[in-house]
């Protein structure tokens, strides 16, 4: 019993010496690299593929080997029409935009950037420089452009293209003036611009002006003269209190509260429904929603993926706010 045991010590003793050089050994006999695997090419289907993900999601994939990351950057067709989505749209700065764009080899064709908030006026002014043909320029949201700033690159665009389509929601400051400067780069005058079709409030958000038919999303609000997107109501009732249809009941968010559900205006002197997120529904919408089993107040279509709880079998759930009250 002994003899086997100092026999299995020096055994193992050995063994544990001569590892590191026979591991070492193994290592260099591999030859990691290059040379000892060559890598294989990617599927045809990949390739494929390629033209339908997102601006995100082609960055994910120039990360997965060589050569789908030259089949991405040589490909200009990828790159004609950047959109720049969620979470990568708080990401992007001016450097990262003028990289992305340049692959398109000066004939970038759109530019949408909704909410990119790190994108300012020399970084938007560059690529336009450099990408003179686009017809397509949505900007909503960016915080840090400033109406001066916007107003350079349209006439930039207006000089190349005969046909241009802009979105500048939620860029401030924009004055009448801007407003009447853009128009004049658009060759459109104010009564061309208010027989557009009308803009219907769906929910923050979600409202129709995605219509390329519409040269710009923004215009002067008849209620308080400031330049804002203005909605119309959907209602008959209201299409037929004036000569004029919807003049009534056209507005900025500002002057005319909507309703969530049905976009339509809604007074609030009037009985409203009530909601867990205290967004505003009108009376006729409020009962079509689904209710809160503790409380009976519903979520707007905007907050209802904040539902929990909810069964399949069940039509009620019980909203955060009961869920809390509850819990504690």
């Amino acid at each position: 019993m002994d003899i086997s045991q100092s026999e299995r010590k020096k055994s193992y003793e050995s063994m544990s010496s001569s590892s590191p050089q026979s591991i070492h050994d193994m290592m260099s006999s591999l030859k990691i690299g290059e040379e000892l695997v060559e890598p294989a090419q990617p599927h045809e289907a990949l390739v494929l593929i390629l033209s339908y993900l997102n601006l995100f999601e082609l960055l994910r994939m120039n990360q997965v080997c060589k050569s789908l990351r030259d089949a991405i950057d040589s490909d200009i067709l990828l790159w004609l029409d950047i959109v720049v989505e969620p979470p990568l749209n708080l990401r992007i700065n001016d450097d990262n935009l003028l990289k992305f764009t340049s692959k398109a080899q000066g004939r970038l064709r759109s530019l949408v950037l909704p909410s990119c908030v790190r994108i300012t006026d020399d970084g938007l002014l560059r690529v336009i420089q450099n990408n003179p043909h686009i017809n397509k320029l949505y900007i909503p949201s960016c915080s840090q452009l400033t109406p001066d700033g916007v107003v350079r690159a349209v006439k930039i665009l207006a000089k190349h293209n005969n046909k241009l389509f802009l979105r500048l929601e939620n860029i401030y400051n924009i004055t009448k003036e801007h407003l009447q400067i853009i128009y004049s780069c658009l060759k459109l005058n104010p009564e061309e611009q208010n027989r557009q079709k009308s803009k219907l409030y769906l929910g923050y958000g979600h409202f129709q002006v995605q219509n390329d038919l519409d040269p710009i999303d923004i215009e002067v609000c008849p209620k308080c003269k400031d330049v804002r997107l203005v909605f119309e109501c959907p209602r008959e009732s209201c299409r037929s209190k004036n000569k004029r249809p919807l003049a009534a009941c056209k507005g900025c968010l500002l002057c005319i509260p909507r309703c969530e559900g049905c976009g339509g205006c809604v007074d609030l002197d009037d009985e409203i429904g009530e909601t867990v997120c205290l967004d505003l529904v009108c009376l006729e919408c409020w009962l079509q929603l689904r209710k809160c089993n503790l409380c009976n107040k519903p979520y707007c279509n905007r907050h209802v993926d904040k539902i929990e709880w909810s069964r399949p079998d069940s039509y009620g759930f019980v909203c955060e706010v009961c869920s809390t009250e509850t819990e504690s």
